[in-house]
């Protein structure tokens, strides 16, 4: 445990002086929510070909962007999205397997039950879809860069018109984050149910150039007992404070799958969202009274790493490779339902 804490304050401070992304002065990549449902049964049944391929522009999508709906292509919607969940400095091939993944994301959500009923397909809150930023906003952020950061996301999108990652013949939940601990995590470890596609893999994460990939936070015995009282109202808080947190199960990838909270076991996913932790990777401890967590990536750890993606893109992996690693047994084709 000393020798983790040690390497974790030493990489969080050395990242603070040395990297920066240059996307947004304090943004990093998005993800898709925690709380994403997943289906109940495996889409597998196969679709009938339209006569055509459907391009990204023949496509219109109803976007709720805060309370106004749009309605915009989905050629413009993927540029807006994949600025917005992407660094723009990342390699063209990582651009445009996160392209690729927003599309299938778009495409599933169009099959599924929206979460807007009859008023939009889909939103630019990230907490709810995907996030989107308006290009003259990502201009803005990107500064001196903004013509070739706009041209590789435009070209990612374009150089990948109307493809997106299919099991079954069908677009699937194609889920994402920002970082893992190494190893991805899978459906059924974070969510309700497994899927076939969303499997635990091996990412190569770039540790050293990641920001905040190790974390702490302290909390006062006071603040963790509110906010883990607010999350989960049935637990016995009362006691000894070592109590408090134990028996944590944790998964393949290191992950706590479940831990016992005053007497009520939980998802790791749960005391995260309570505590406002980077990812369910962590470890605690009580010191000085008070409770430090350690927390090891950022997200919920399924599907495709967004640092683990540019980390293949540099090693040389086109964006199908990279694709085809995270999502197992996929293909990665035009669409053409």
């Amino acid at each position: 445990m000393q020798l983790w804490k040690n390497t974790a304050l030493t990489s969080v401070a050395a990242l603070l002086g040395l990297f920066l992304l240059p996307l947004a002065v304090a943004r990093e990549p998005a993800e898709v929510p925690e709380h994403t449902e997943l289906p109940r049964t495996e889409q597998t049944a196969p679709v009938q070909p339209a006569v055509k391929a459907v391009c990204d522009a023949d496509r219109t999508l109803r976007v709720l962007d805060g309370e106004t709906v749009r309605e915009m292509t989905l050629a413009d919607y993927l540029v807006g999205v994949t600025a917005a969940e992407m660094p723009a400095s990342f390699a063209e091939e990582a651009l445009k397997a996160q392209a690729v993944a927003a599309r299938t994301y778009t495409l599933y959500k169009l099959t599924a039950v929206s979460n807007h009923g009859d008023t939009a397909d889909i939103c630019t809150d990230s907490t709810c879809c995907q996030a989107y930023i308006a290009m003259e906003q990502a201009r803005a952020n990107w500064g001196a860069q903004a013509d070739a950061y706009e041209k590789k996301v435009r070209d990612a999108v374009t150089s990948t018109d109307g493809e997106a990652i299919l099991y079954g013949g069908v677009p699937i939940l194609a889920v994402f984050h920002s970082s893992s601990a190494g190893l991805t995590r899978a459906a059924g470890q974070v969510w309700q149910n497994d899927l076939p596609y969303l499997k635990p893999v091996d990412s190569p994460e770039a540790k050293e150039t990641i920001p905040n990939y190790y974390s702490r936070v302290d909390f006062t015995p006071a603040a963790l007992k509110e906010k883990l009282l607010a999350k989960i109202p049935s637990a016995d808080l009362s006691g000894d404070k070592k109590s408090w947190l134990k028996d944590p199960i944790r998964d393949s990838a290191g992950s706590v799958e479940t831990v016992e909270v005053g007497g009520v076991t939980v998802r790791g996913g749960t005391v995260r969202a309570a505590l406002g932790l980077r990812s369910a990777c962590f470890e605690w401890e009580l010191q000085d009274d008070n409770f430090v967590f350690y927390v090891t990536g950022y997200g919920h750890g399924v599907g495709l790493s967004q640092y683990g993606a540019d980390a293949m893109a540099e090693s040389g992996a086109d964006y199908q490779t990279i694709l085809t690693h995270y999502y197992t047994g996929v293909t990665v084709e035009v669409f053409t339902g």
